[in-house]
């Protein structure tokens, strides 16, 4: 037997998918989360697939993982107390951001204070040209200065990042020398060590976040190998990556930067796989779990990706799937404002305390409790017999806000929720506005422990026609980091005019990051000659500030075929903005590459068909659209393919609930994902 494991830690679950690479079937699991000990969940999980499914440690032959002590060391500014060394005179780069406020609306707003404050900035003498070529050398004396005023501010590591180090890298290279020379011990990273891109601030905050977790990360990691070795796992640990792909844990010690959003990457391509196989091609996917609701677009089957997505106040500008968070998730903490309005988050009991309904010393109302009050949730066992659900203790909870609300205990719960939906609505409708995108055209892919409880709510706001429900939602995070690709990006500033004399600097810095792609595939798998590389370019239009990215084949660079370059760019740009200017001189700003290599994918196991109508366990007392119902509870494992009901419902099982509200039809499709379609939009 050979075993394939994937992990996502989620703010109040961890969860488990297993694949058995003989029979190609999922096995999966939850346990909560544990935010004081970051991997001892892990742990806790692995013992427990061994006492649920009596799996063996030895016979894991791939282990990857997917955290957020990146992202939460960021957002709760508890990582590395940095200090910046920045080319002399521009120390204030950081300070000066690209002079945007957070809200331009809000007369009051303020741009987040910088992870390293101004007065653990240090300038050093030295000086690149705009084309890489050195106009004066580093000089050795402001460096030594620059570091006493370093261990003075007591710094546990240094960023450095200098002036046109994405052209040239060896002044950093100089000062990173010296540092160490004179601080044997001392932590220091340099921007283009980290992603040599052009624009300095983009580059020098990117370089700031990866310091100021990466100890942290790398320390985690190294505990979590350990232990895995203890556990007897033989496989090494791979993590999930926020490009959606994987690399190795030793590679992650070192390039934590590309693995800060891996949790949500992971959800994103779970998504994609299970819409591929359904045959949907453009689908919005909801991820909704303890802490906050995220969406994505999968158009034509694909993720979307972009660069500069926000870590907590801060954008990080590496490629990345395209994931925002739009609203709360199943711990977000309802509460009444001094003027007597009901507000949902943005604070979340997480998983410990968590819910109050949970048992676990939470004494706040959430999202939770709010559908265990309106009695969606609890009519069955909840995250593998993991929880044991006190709707009373909810009821108590709620009831403090009922009575400020002047409202029943149900219709405070009820509240509860549409404010919840009224939030992803406004956070969705941003998103379809950024992309130009018509909703109704979409189906909502809802995982994670409260998406399928949420998502009829939200799509009948939106006017979705079409919810599919996977299989297992509340693991399917866990189950898209399992079967992500091994996966990189490499770019190169080029900066040139695309003309005859630079087609061939095109094709060799092609060349060159061929190369560095190829053998650090070679150091994650043994090999890369099977392993496909797309290429783009991010390219303009002289006189514009801003690039879009072109995709390119690799046979054009190396024909040195302008023409088709060019096309390729005009093409994009009207794709995007409706017109092209053919006859404008074009700037070729950046060479971007991606390598990847396929992973082995679990086949979706066809469900046994059945003519008989769905039998419910039980009917069920619930509070659904102003009123108490009494309503069917279906086992979600007792559904058989062409099976179909009407709402309003429940469907439980082990690792979520689906909500199915009054005029949505369920339908059982032949993988056993569930259906569920807005009488009234398909008419």
């Amino acid at each position: 037997m050979s075993l394939r494991i994937g992990v996502d830690i989620g703010g109040s679950f961890t969860d488990f998918a297993v694949l058995d690479d003989d029979t190609r079937k999922i096995r999966t699991l939850k346990v909560f989360s544990r935010p004081d000990s970051p991997g001892s969940e892990v742990l806790t999980g692995m013992a427990g697939l061994i006492d649920r499914y009596g799996i063996e440690a030895k016979d894991v032959a791939y282990f990857t993982h997917g955290t957020t002590i990146g992202v939460n060391a960021v957002v709760q500014r508890k990582g590395l107390r940095l200090a910046l060394v920045t080319t002399r005179n521009f120390e204030d780069v950081l300070e000066i951001a690209r002079l945007k406020i957070p809200d331009m609306y809000h007369l009051l707003s303020k741009r987040p204070e910088p992870l390293i404050p101004r007065d653990r900035v240090f300038g050093v003498k030295g000086r690149l040209a705009a084309d890489g070529s050195e106009e004066s050398p580093i000089d050795e004396t402001s460096v030594l200065a620059a570091l006493a005023g370093i261990r003075a501010a007591e710094c546990e590591g240094v960023v450095v990042s200098l002036l046109h180090s994405y052209r040239n890298p060896q002044h950093e290279k100089d000062v990173k020398a010296l540092l160490e020379k004179h601080c044997p011990g001392l932590f220091v990273s340099c921007s283009h060590e980290v992603w040599p891109i052009i624009r300095e601030y983009e580059r020098t905050s990117t370089a700031v976040i990866s310091g100021y977790v990466q100890p942290k990360v790398a320390n985690y990691l190294t505990h979590l190998q350990s232990a895995l070795a203890e556990a007897g796992v033989p496989a090494e640990l791979m993590v999930t990556k926020s490009n959606g792909g994987v690399m190795s844990a030793e590679n992650g010690k070192s390039n934590c930067v590309q693995m800060i959003l891996s949790g949500t990457a992971s959800g994103v391509i779970g998504a994609a796989y299970i819409a591929e196989q359904c045959g949907i091609r453009n689908c919005m996917s909801l991820d909704i779990g303890g802490t906050t609701a995220d969406v994505a677009l999968i158009v034509d089957g694909q993720p979307q990706y972009a660069t500069g997505e926000y870590i907590g106040d801060f954008q990080i500008h590496i490629p990345s799937v395209s994931v925002s968070s739009i609203g709360d998730g199943g711990g977000s903490i309802a509460w009444v404002d001094d003027f007597g309005v009901l507000k949902v988050g943005p604070h979340s009991a997480g998983s410990s305390p968590g819910p109050v309904c949970y048992g676990r010393g939470g004494d706040k109302s959430t999202i939770t409790d709010a559908f265990a009050v309106m009695g969606i949730l609890g009519q069955s066992d909840l995250g593998y017999n993991s929880v044991t659900l006190d709707r009373e203790a909810a009821r108590k909870a709620i009831a403090t806000l009922a009575v400020r609300l002047e409202k029943s205990v149900e219709q405070t719960a009820e509240a509860i929720i549409r404010v919840s939906t009224s939030s992803m609505y406004a956070g969705t409708s941003r998103l379809v506005s950024r992309f130009g995108i018509d909703p109704r055209a979409f189906t909502l892919l809802p995982f994670g422990g409260a998406g399928p409880m949420l998502a009829c709510y939200l799509a009948r706001a939106l006017n979705m026609p079409n919810v599919t429900v996977p299989v297992t939602p509340g693991v399917l995070s866990a189950l898209g980091g399992l079967i992500a690709d091994i996966k990189n990006d490499f770019v190169k500033t080029t900066y040139y005019e695309l003309n005859e004399t630079s087609l061939g600097l095109l094709e060799e810095d092609a060349r060159g990051l061929e190369q560095q792609a190829r053998a650090w595939m070679t150091e994650q798998i043994g090999h890369s000659d099977s392993a496909p590389i797309t290429l783009t370019a991010d390219m303009r239009y002289r006189g514009q500030s801003f690039e879009i990215e072109t995709p390119l084949t690799r046979d054009t660079i190396r024909a040195q075929d302008m023409a088709a370059i060019r096309d390729a760019f005009h093409a994009e740009h009207r794709r995007l903005y409706g017109h092209s200017d053919d006859a404008a001189p074009i700037q070729l700003i950046a060479l971007r590459l991606v390598i990847s290599s396929v992973t082995p994918k679990p086949e979706l196991e066809r469900l046994a068909t059945s003519t008989e109508p769905a039998i419910p366990v039980r009917e069920i007392e619930a509070w659904m659209d102003g009123q108490a119902r009494l309503i069917p509870l279906y086992r979600r494992a007792d559904l058989r393919a062409g099976q179909a009901f009407e709402g309003p419902a429940v469907i439980a099982q082990d690792d979520a609930t689906t909500c199915v509200l009054p005029g949505f039809t369920v339908n059982v499709d032949p993988f056993g994902n569930l259906v569920l379609m807005n009488r009234a939009l398909l008419n």
